[in-house]
């Protein structure tokens, strides 16, 4: 049997992402001998419809169950009519829960567990972050973010939700020697107001996975 799990990487060793529709990986699971394969789910960012296109997406491959963290009402219904297991509440290493499927210990539903909007703000978050560092200098950020930020050469602060801090691959909004400038690879620079609203958005990322990790570091000890 397939199953397809939200994740936040691209092996069974990845955890698993809480949201469903805007995941940033779908591992796809054969529960007989435990082969997998993974792709980016390309809905992520998708300001709307998220949930019912990641839920066709994953349909199209063939699985008979899903299990996430959480999963909205308009991604439940198309899964559902599509006759897949819809398993909530999962956490932790793909494969532990895969197993933990195999041994029947999960309940499935058939409702939606969360708003249709959950996952959203950061989504939006982390596609604005890349955005920007695409658009800006070439410096490298530091910090956990996995990708080139917005500094004008120097290596900078890193301060999106990439690599270390989320366990995803999203690029960095760093400062480098000269943050915003137009220095080595740089593009232009940005606007105070424009600026500031960035940081301040990014500063909020940040502080909210903090507070995950800090919560996730305590349900550990």
């Amino acid at each position: 049997m397939k199953v397809a799990v939200s994740a936040m990487g691209n092996d069974l060793n990845s955890q698993i992402d809480p949201r469903f529709g805007r995941c940033r990986y779908f591992v796809i699971v054969e529960t007989e001998d435990m082969g997998f394969n993974a792709f980016e789910n390309e809905n992520a960012a998708l300001s709307s419809s998220a949930g019912i296109q990641s839920a066709s997406l994953v349909a199209s491959q063939g699985v008979k169950a899903v299990l996430t963290g959480n999963c909205g009402p308009k991604a439940a219904q198309v899964l559902s009519s599509a006759g897949i297991e819809i398993i909530t509440g999962q956490e932790g290493a793909i494969q532990a829960a895969v197993e933990r499927f195999k041994k029947g210990d999960l309940l499935s539903t058939s409702d939606g567990n969360v708003s249709e909007k959950f996952g959203l703000d950061e989504a939006g978050s982390m596609q604005a972050g890349r955005n920007v560092a695409m658009a800006a200098g070439s410096g490298r950020g530091l910090g956990g973010c996995g990708g080139r930020g917005m500094g004008g050469g120097g290596r900078g602060m890193g301060v999106c939700g990439g690599r270390g801090m989320g366990g995803g691959m999203g690029r960095g909004l760093s400062g480098g020697a000269g943050v915003l400038s137009s220095g080595q690879g740089g593009t232009g620079v940005l606007p105070k107001e424009n600026e500031l609203e960035q940081l301040k958005e990014q500063a909020g990322e940040l502080k909210k996975q903090m507070e995950k990790i800090e919560s996730r570091i305590k349900s550990l000890e």
